[in-house]
């Protein structure tokens, strides 16, 4: 039986909460930023959590998680 691989590039994507829960960080945020207001750049800057509905790919990718 082999060993059960993380996928790298969740890996580095995601995060657990205290509570459990995964965390996420928003997109939009590398580039092109002039367009955008301070508004919603201030809001990018925060994590955020993952659908319900995304939880269990996410889990799959990172068994360790």
């Amino acid at each position: 039986m082999p060993k059960i691989r993380t996928n790298r590039g969740a890996a580095k994507r995601f995060s657990k909460t205290g509570t459990g829960r995964i965390k996420r960080r928003h997109s939009h945020k590398r580039h092109i930023l002039t367009k955008k207001s301070p508004k919603r750049k201030r809001h990018l800057r925060h994590a955020a959590l993952i659908d319900h509905a995304d939880e269990a790919a996410v889990r799959q990718m990172i068994p360790t998680l």
